[in-house]
């Protein structure tokens, strides 16, 4: 039996290869995901909330992994409906939806989350910072600061309820690109289709995967990953020109001007225009050939910086 760090090596390997990721499903017989599974979700607040059943962390066991790799093997696991609840927002005091799931479904859910941050995350882009190891709102924060110096528009994106809006066609047709596992992908279809309980009454989930769900916020990150490679490779080319800004023309009169009264030996005329050229760009911040157009997401909220015309942003 392979350890845990084992079977995520080869998948991050695979997944930075590009290569298609098949016998997914059979990792899941492996005790050691499901023990590395528990060690990282067990302090959770949420471990001892419980979802529609009363089962919480304090039930867990050795006997209780050997029972879910049963069902497993046969493919009689089912995810059951997570329970709904609703909490207030900070910024504006609306609510937002969330989900808690039981805390078997949460241990197979951190298993399957595991297995595919492993295997997508050496493929995301640089440029997404939500949910990802090493990375948070304050790596985005700092690339702005640092690298998109002379940005002159920004355009703010906001995806609405997000998490609710998935397709799940599309989010399993995304996972069937490079994920050739029916038995793994069918996993996935059951968790998303297993509805949930709002007032004890079970209701469909024809979109979306669960706010508070373990797996949610890495299969954002795949769907969201096409928008990412479409800035990439189609937006950020097409408004992007010049290797730099022409030289501002005014600056150049100012350093001419200092070769000629250095010439006539003015020192003051000298100090007096280095000031004058210390407060002026070098390069022509309105060079009509010149464009730059920056990304960077993190979750659902995207930014992007452009240096040209309004008309253009």
């Amino acid at each position: 039996m392979q350890s845990a760090e084992t079977v995520l090596g080869v998948l991050r390997e695979r997944g930075r290869r590009g290569l298609p990721c098949e016998e997914l499903y059979r990792q899941l017989f492996n005790p050691q995901l499901y023990l590395l599974a528990y060690g990282r979700i067990y302090a959770n607040k949420g471990a001892m909330t419980p979802g529609v059943t009363q089962e919480t962390v304090d039930g867990m066991s050795v006997r209780k992994i050997d029972r879910i790799i049963d069902a497993m093997r046969h493919e009689r696991y089912r995810f059951r409906p997570v329970r709904r609840v609703h909490i207030p927002k900070k910024q504006n005091g609306k609510t937002r939806p969330l989900g808690l799931p039981t805390w078997t479904d949460k241990l197979v859910g951190e298993v399957i989350r595991l297995l595919l941050e492993a295997y997508y995350e050496p493929a995301f882009s640089d440029r997404s910072h939500g949910f990802r190891p090493g990375k948070g709102c304050h790596t985005a924060l700092r690339e702005v600061a640092n690298t998109w110096t002379g940005t002159t528009w920004f355009i703010e994106g906001d995806i609405a309820d997000c998490f609710g809006s998935l397709d799940h066609e599309v989010t399993l047709q995304l996972l069937g690109e490079k994920i050739h596992d029916q038995r793994f992908l069918r996993l996935v279809r059951n968790m998303l289709k297993a509805g949930y309980l709002e007032d004890w009454v079970w209701n469909a989930t024809l979109s979306g995967a669960p706010q508070g769900g373990v797996v949610s916020p890495v299969i954002s990150n795949i769907y969201l990953h096409k928008l990412d490679e479409f800035v990439e490779k189609t937006l950020i080319p097409e408004y992007t020109r010049a290797k730099l800004r022409a030289r501002n023309p005014e600056y150049r009169k100012v350093e001419q001007a200092i070769v000629r009264a250095r010439r006539r030996g003015d020192r003051a005329e000298v100090r007096s225009l280095y000031r004058r050229l210390h407060s002026l760009p070098s390069q022509d911040p309105n060079d009509p050939n010149y464009r730059r157009l920056r990304y960077v997401r993190y979750c659902d909220d995207t930014l992007l910086g452009f240096v040209g015309p309004k008309a253009e942003a």
